[in-house]
């Protein structure tokens, strides 16, 4: 968890940091949580009434506290993905939680925030579609649940064939990559995902907003990723994306996903280079 505040500080440390370019965001209401979620689920994981099967399937404890972030980190990834429509490219430091279903939630994510955003501004008629392309190395399978069948939204996964979950829900596009795929058979994979991305808009009709998961865990040293990325792999995988927006002149909100490596600068390090990265190709728009 400490990797959240740490990430803030580095970007409040960093050089050029404008005192603007950091907003507080508001919770998500019960409304916008309510475009993807039962009511049931919303109203009980907001009074503490889950069972305890539930909270293990979540992953932590249930506290009031825990309930106003995840309602703040999806309401995070909304402002960002508004601030997309108006500056090309905005990043939520936390959000990613991709493993929240309709009525439950599971490893560490309590309500799917990118669901939920592309469904928010598709209410208020901000865009009519939108991609999510998740490339933390777990399976976006909430994700693929709540937006299945909708063909407004369109959900791509990169991820890990043996890793969490074990049962995948099938995304739009799946690519399960095995253990130690490393930097290059990644990228190979990537471009083949973005140039189906480009066939889907030439038959389906362009994209309005990407959501783009930008998971540190395919790190080589990542307890849990065991794709054997390295750094310099890791911003080839994120300007590979951000040179796809661009070139589609495409507005992408950036999430910061999952990240479990033992050294938790090492985890800073990466989505602070992500951030950085899109900083670049901002200012290149």
């Amino acid at each position: 968890m400490s990797k959240y505040r740490l990430l803030r500080q580095r970007v409040v440390e960093s050089e050029h940091h404008r005192d603007d370019a950091l907003i507080v965001p508001l919770a998500a209401t019960d409304e916008q949580l309510q475009t993807c979620h039962t009511l049931d689920y919303v109203s009980r994981v907001q009074s503490g009434d889950l069972t305890s099967q539930e909270i293990r399937r979540i992953g932590f404890p249930w506290s009031s506290k825990m309930v106003e972030r995840s309602r703040r980190s999806t309401g995070a990834t909304i402002a960002a993905a508004r601030a997309a429509m108006d500056d090309g490219v905005s990043a939520n430091l936390a959000g990613g939680t991709h493993h929240a279903f309709t009525d439950a939630g599971e490893g560490y994510c309590v309500f799917n925030d990118a669901a939920v955003a592309i469904r928010t501004l598709q209410s208020e008629g901000l865009i009519q579609r939108a991609v999510v392309i998740d490339l933390d190395v777990h399976q976006g399978n909430g994700t693929a649940s709540i937006l299945t069948g909708d063909d407004s939204a369109f959900t791509c996964s990169v991820h890990g064939v043996k890793n969490f979950p074990l049962r995948k829900v099938p995304s739009d596009l799946d690519v399960s990559l095995p253990d130690g795929t490393g930097d290059d058979g990644y990228m190979v994979a990537l471009d083949e995902v973005l140039r189906t991305l480009d066939h889907h808009q030439d038959s389906h009709g362009r994209f309005d907003l990407a959501i783009y998961l930008a998971g540190a865990d395919p790190f080589q040293n990542d307890r849990l990723g065991r794709l054997s990325l390295t750094m310099n792999g890791l911003a080839r995988r994120d300007e590979a994306v951000l040179q796809w927006c661009r070139h589609n002149d495409l507005p992408v909100a950036i999430a910061m996903a999952g990240g479990y490596s033992k050294e938790v600068t090492e985890i800073v390090d990466i989505h602070a280079q992500t951030l950085r990265l899109a900083k670049i190709w901002s200012l290149a728009r």
